[in-house]
């Protein structure tokens, strides 16, 4: 995510005219007027492969009921341009972005961005999913539409998905409050029973709750956002019809029990106001989570060139693709799922968080005093709620880091 660098509270021409200031999201003016402040420029799909790092896109509309609702496909294409031939059949990733509800596009330059890589690092075909936002269309707007994309991807109709898609290896993830919308994506996939899902992937997952946890109470001044002013975020995308204890936003144990999909990944970033109920809902499907100090919400979109944001991708890509062989910075022990082989858990790195530049690794230096990101993996237990978890976090030394970038 990008915010404005100040708040729109001390914009005193337009003050006296707002109605809802949520800075870093959105501000609603007393005329109805909805001012985003979190945003990237929209970027046209493309067919050929070779203007966007190997990958074609294309927008497609899913025709789900006459929802409307539309999606961008990312297909990896081989070296012999024949797309997902010759390779077999790909894994497929239907990706939520985030950006609170309320802000954020699947077509805007920092989601295509990600989508791109993603399906190039994964070799997946991925369908970001471009629902509702809020103030506008309210929750539950952006569950039916993540709903009516998973449905439309699982009925291969699209040719693209008919020819490379692998059904037995669907993915549902996202980042933020997209991974809030793939949870629930995933827990209505289980109750209906009419498709397989083999994973859920939530990189700092937006959950809350009227209860406060410690990283909920207080505000660093460093973290992206004001606790107070997540707490006032739900209320606003649900039109006042819900408060933080509601169940979409502070989940259930029958949720989270009914969940059928074998594998479960989540990433916490320790500065993120929201990491303890990450961790606590991680918890919740049974298992400890040990996470060191780190990054902030999001720092892999904001900075993807850092060494931790690569080492994220590391650690998704071989989540996804399970055979992918490990690299030499192992700290924790594989994990069998259902004679599947859980990927050896990964190191991420620390480093210090600095504005993204195109190309600046040659710039990195290491930084002693912080520790490292937390991460977990979790095999989700359809019959009883919970799931093991392997935390990882530790230090190594830069040498280790500069010859693995």
């Amino acid at each position: 995510m990008h915010g404005n660098k100040f708040s729109p509270q001390n914009c005193a021409d337009a003050a006296g005219d707002i109605a809802v200031d949520l800075y870093p999201f959105l501000r609603k003016y007393k005329d109805g007027r909805i001012e985003r402040l979190l945003g990237s420029s929209f970027v046209p799909a493309s067919e050929d492969a070779a203007t966007n790092r190997g990958v074609a896109t294309r927008d497609v509309t899913v025709d789900d009921g006459g929802s409307g609702v539309s999606a961008r496909l990312f297909l990896p294409w081989s070296g012999d341009g024949g797309g997902g031939r010759g390779r077999g059949r790909l894994p497929l990733v239907v990706y939520m972005h985030g950006g609170s509800f309320c802000t954020e596009s699947a077509f805007g330059g920092l989601y295509h961005g990600y989508a791109t890589s993603l399906a190039s690092r994964t070799r997946a075909l991925v369908v970001s999913v471009e629902y509702c936002l809020a103030p506008e269309h309210p929750v539950p707007a952006a569950y039916d539409d993540a709903w009516a994309a998973l449905r439309w991807a699982a009925s291969r109709l699209d040719p693209w998905l008919a020819e490379h898609a692998d059904p037995r290896r669907t993915f549902v993830a996202g980042d933020s409050a997209g991974s809030n919308i793939a949870f629930h994506t995933c827990v209505t996939a289980s109750r209906d029973g009419a498709m397989d899902i083999e994973g859920l992937v939530m990189v700092h997952p937006f959950f809350w709750g009227a209860e406060k946890l410690p990283s909920e109470k207080a505000w660093d001044r460093a973290s992206m956002f004001h606790p107070r002013v997540v707490d006032r975020l739900w209320p606003l995308v649900t039109a006042g019809k819900a408060g933080n204890d509601d169940h979409r936003v502070d989940p259930t144990n029958e949720e989270i029990s009914s969940l059928s999909c074998r594998l479960v990944l989540v990433a916490v970033a320790e500065m993120d106001p929201l990491c303890d109920r990450s961790r606590r809902l991680a918890a919740r499907m049974r298992g400890d989570v040990t996470a060191a100090e780190g990054e902030d919400h999001v720092f892999h979109l904001r900075s993807p060139m850092h060494a931790t944001s690569r080492k994220l991708m590391e650690i998704v890509v071989q989540f996804i693709n399970q055979s992918a062989p490990s690299p030499p910075c192992v700290v924790a022990p594989e994990r069998r799922a259902r004679n599947r082989k859980m990927p050896k858990a990964q190191l991420l790195l620390s480093v210090p968080s600095r504005p993204y530049k195109s190309v600046f690794l040659s710039g990195l230096r290491p930084n002693p005093s912080k520790s490292g990101f937390g991460l977990f993996f979790a095999r989700a237990e359809p019959t009883s709620c919970g799931a093991h978890m392997d935390p990882l976090s530790a230090s190594v030394s830069w040498s280790i880091v500069a010859k693995n970038l």
